[in-house]
């Protein structure tokens, strides 16, 4: 008998979504298809570029509500969630912590130096306690 899907976690990088959201997408739909839950999240760099920001964890949270806003999850309960530091090690934690099912992310088209250092997917699919479903995307024209 297949696991039931209570909760799923779609992390995201918030400074690339209006490019392309495919892996939000997708977490909604399954999340509407199982009748799952979906935390949607993001992760601030440990010290922000700009560093103008003063209140780091807002700024975040505030730039999630605005996605959900202009991207509503109809008929999906959605909770959001801000983490501060490595983004591969805090997605494997934040699953950790609230017990996900199902991680749905986004890997992007690896360059060479991906294979060489990994990338933050594959080190999720690596350590994870659930099934990780990859999104693949690729670089627009």
């Amino acid at each position: 008998m297949p696991q039931e899907t209570k909760l799923i976690l779609c992390p995201i990088n918030l400074r690339h979504t209006e490019l392309d959201y495919s892996e939000y997408e997708q977490a909604v739909t399954m999340a509407k298809f199982r009748g799952a839950k979906l935390i949607l999240a993001t992760v601030a760099p440990e010290f922000e570029r700009n560093l103008n920001i003063r209140d780091v964890e807002g700024f975040w949270k505030e730039e999630l509500r605005k996605f959900l806003k202009t991207h509503p999850a109809d008929g999906v309960e959605v909770e959001t969630a801000v983490r501060k530091g490595s983004t591969h090690r805090e997605i494997v934690r934040l699953a950790k912590e609230r017990k996900a099912d199902v991680i749905v992310m986004k890997s992007a088209n690896p360059k060479v130096k991906d294979y060489l250092l990994g990338t933050t997917a594959s080190h999720v699919v690596a350590y994870a306690p659930c099934s990780v479903y990859v999104v693949r995307s690729y670089p627009h024209a």
